[in-house]
């Protein structure tokens, strides 16, 4: 994974202040990661925000999680897309509740 990918996952994670400025040391630790942590703690960051109904960074997350599939891989691919896009569309409604469901069962 690349490192501007890393630095992001750092700030869409941990998010500083108004200047969105992540401490050093944070941001060490996120450039070690594998790119199948990064994906852990986005869907960790997407739950923590469905039960803090924070529309706004679960459609970011999600966001982030639709890029990082690998179409290579067609068909578990376009299911994940799928779920994704429902997703955004049941968070939109603010429908937390289909979100725990679909995720914690």
């Amino acid at each position: 994974m690349s490192h501007a990918v890393n630095k992001l996952a750092a700030q869409k994670a941990y998010g500083g202040g108004g200047n969105n400025s992540v401490p050093s040391y944070i941001e060490q630790e996120v450039m070690s990661w594998s790119r199948e942590k990064i994906i852990l703690k986005m869907y960790d960051l997407f739950i923590v925000s469905a039960k803090r109904k924070d529309v706004n960074k679960m459609s970011k997350v999600l966001i982030e999680l639709m890029g990082a599939l690998n179409f290579e891989y067609e068909e578990v691919s376009t299911r994940l897309y799928r779920l994704y896009e429902y997703c955004q569309d049941v968070s939109s409604k603010k429908d937390t509740k289909k979100l725990f469901i679909l995720f914690l069962k």
